[in-house]
């Protein structure tokens, strides 16, 4: 944990608030368990690994938040108008600690894994990997530029391009060719997102406008 502390110290002193640091450590759970799921459905020990990564990540922002809300309590009043925050801060501990136990999994022999798969194939949201075909409007657009979620109901959780994988990927990542995505959502949405992906189906912009 040290080390982990050291790599944060400077969030700790940094002009960084509470708010904006809650605030990445809700993003990151979200991919966290995303991720740590999809490791097991496509048995990916690259996924697995960022996960333990992004466990690391949270415990330092973690560390950071608790800080700052000690050097900013002054009286009794104020650490109960606090001690919520601490809540939160304490469930986000919770959830990438089952996150890592969930990746952990994926290390279980092969004939004990099927039911993993099984399980996660009943729930509602499912997750798919697909790749961007030639022939379609995706290419050279950014993830921004395409609003995927808004316009298929499906969220990439990440991209994996000729320089290997990338996880969450922000807006301005540019499609090309030959990419899979990893992507949560129901049914219905991968086959709307695949009409997509394969052009069979020009892309539904947004904006009447592309890059």
């Amino acid at each position: 944990m040290s080390g982990i502390c050291d790599e944060y110290s400077d969030l700790d002193e940094a002009d960084v608030t509470v708010r904006e640091l809650l605030t990445e450590i809700k993003d990151k759970s979200g991919v966290i368990v995303d991720l740590a799921y999809a490791s097991l459905m496509y048995d990916s020990h690259d996924m697995a690994k960022k996960v333990g990564e992004l466990k690391e990540d949270m415990e330092g922002l973690e560390h950071a938040i608790r800080v700052k809300m000690l050097l900013a309590v002054r009286t009794m009043e104020e650490a109960k108008q606090l001690s919520g925050i601490l809540q939160v801060v304490s469930a986000a501990e919770r959830i990438s600690r089952s996150a890592a136990n969930i990746a952990e999994l994926i290390d279980l022999p092969s004939e004990k894994k099927p039911f993993i798969i099984r399980i996660l194939c009943e729930s509602d949201e499912k997750f798919d990997i697909v790749r961007i075909s030639e022939g379609s409007d995706m290419v050279g657009n950014t993830l921004g530029q395409l609003a995927i979620e808004a316009c298929t109901g499906t969220r990439v959780i990440a991209l994996k391009s000729r320089r290997g994988w990338i996880y969450d990927p922000d807006d301005g990542m540019k499609i090309h060719a030959g990419d899979d995505i990893v992507v949560r959502g129901l049914d219905e949405g991968f086959l709307r997102l695949k009409d997509f992906t394969t052009g069979k189906c020009p892309w539904e912009f947004p904006d009447t406008e592309k890059s």
